[in-house]
């Protein structure tokens, strides 16, 4: 899918890569906090200047010796494999810190792999900055720009160099957007990441046993079924008081962003819980009667129950039977691989579904018979629906042309809504009615 040039931030930790990042692009946004690694998963997206195109990648420090921390290594290898796969390298370097050994170490490494890199000075709106020039210009005999990425200075300098630096443009390689967006949500620790792997059939996010790996959405682009999708991992989501540091806050915001973003959310849970918590729960209904997405949960690591924790789970969700009867449920085991097979597939009839177009005579016909079968009233006024139009997809949106918009409160919207799932394939898919 990588056919657009790719262009990494490397560098060592806390130099302001992420900062440069969220400076250069425009959909995603890199977290930033003033302590060292708080990247780790590597964070792409795609940027346009002067009518080039580029993938760009926003890495974890980067380093060349192998460390005893199991996270921290994993970190490393995949800023190191961003590395190989990047045409030209942003090295960011901070301006007022001065070159360092660490620096001289990359530098060293960056000459060796000749490709194309351009030293990026960052904070050179710092006295130090200034004094450091010099030595900074010693460090790597190619482009060189001095920038404030907090304040945007010079970054469009940095554009045009890479620009120039792009190898040329081949004129058969035509990239296509993703035609719908899938986010994976949940807690931590339930399987995510796994899940997007096996999905992708690569280590494209970082997976430990240690609750909060996934830091940030991470994004990647597969064809299956001859289209073209987005899946996105998302840091896992806890209950808003567990969230105490300003790390964990952001990647909330992270995961909710994504959420939006989306056009289909797959909720996982863990088997081990039996059931639904309150946090999912919210994460459920948020996702499906708030923000109209398509809602598909996931119920993981099920080689780790037997019958009776598989009872328990269905019993929770039968307390909720008002909206699980709305909503495809799939069992899988991402550590065996069991029916993970059937994620794609299941996601690809959950668009179609949310894609679909009904037929608006069809549809008016159900709807103002069903009002003919079972009287709604109010205020001593039989309600009536006269005629239906579809405004949009994803989510499906249905204009209503009634008699009295006012009396059509959630309880005869929630009656519409049954009609049509009677009549229409709408597993998993919200129904948004506006009322005229």
């Amino acid at each position: 899918m990588n056919k657009v040039p790719q262009v990494a931030i490397v560098g060592r930790m806390n130099v302001g890569k992420s900062t440069l990042f969220n400076r250069l692009s425009k959909n995603i946004k890199s977290m930033t906090l003033d302590y060292a690694g708080v990247t780790r998963d590597i964070i792409k997206d795609r940027v346009d200047w002067l009518g080039r195109e580029f993938e760009l990648v926003d890495t974890g420090g980067i380093s060349f010796k192998r460390s005893n921390d199991p996270m921290v290594e994993k970190v490393r290898l995949k800023a190191l494999e961003a590395l190989e796969q990047a045409s030209v390298h942003l090295f960011v370097v901070d301006g007022a810190a001065g070159v360092t050994a660490e620096d001289e170490e990359i530098a060293h490494a960056l000459r060796r792999r000749s490709k194309h890199v351009i030293l990026v000075i960052n904070k050179e709106d710092v006295r130090l900055a200034e004094e450091n020039r010099l030595e900074f210009y010693r460090l790597l005999h190619q482009e060189a720009f001095f920038v404030s990425a907090q304040h945007g200075r010079g970054v469009s300098d940095v554009l045009d160099a890479i620009v120039r630096a792009l190898p040329p443009v081949d004129e058969a390689v035509v990239e296509s957007e993703p035609e719908y967006r899938v986010t994976f949500l949940g807690r931590p620790n339930v399987g995510k990441s796994s899940l997007m792997n096996a999905l992708l059939q690569s280590e494209r996010s970082i997976v430990s046993n240690i609750p909060g790996t996934t830091r940030e959405a991470v994004s990647e682009q597969i064809m299956f079924s001859q289209e073209h999708l987005q899946l996105t991992d998302t840091p896992g989501v806890r209950r808003s008081r567990a969230v105490e540091e300003d790390l964990e806050m952001l990647m909330v915001k992270s995961s909710f962003k994504a959420v939006k973003d989306a056009n289909i959310v797959v909720l996982m849970i863990d088997a081990t819980e039996a059931g639904f918590v309150d946090q999912e729960l919210k994460l459920a209904f948020y996702t499906f009667v708030d923000l109209y997405k398509s809602l598909i949960v996931i119920v993981n690591k099920i080689d780790l129950i037997g019958a009776e924790e598989r009872a328990a789970i269905n019993l929770s969700f039968s307390q909720y039977a008002h909206l699980m009867n709305k909503i495809e449920v799939l069992y899988v085991s991402c550590k065996t691989g069991k029916n993970v097979d059937q994620v794609l597939p299941l996601i690809k009839t959950v668009w179609k579904r949310h894609s679909q177009r009904l037929p608006e005579e069809a549809v008016s016909l159900t709807l103002i018979e069903s009002l003919q079968k079972v009287a709604l009233v109010r205020n001593r006024q039989r309600l009536e629906v006269r005629r239906v139009r579809q405004l949009a997809i994803s989510p499906i949106t249905l204009l209503l042309l009634v008699n009295h918009a006012q009396f059509f409160g959630t309880s005869q919207r929630s009656f519409l809504e049954n009609v049509l799932r009677k009549q229409y394939d709408l597993k998993s898919v919200p129904i948004k009615f506006v009322i005229a």
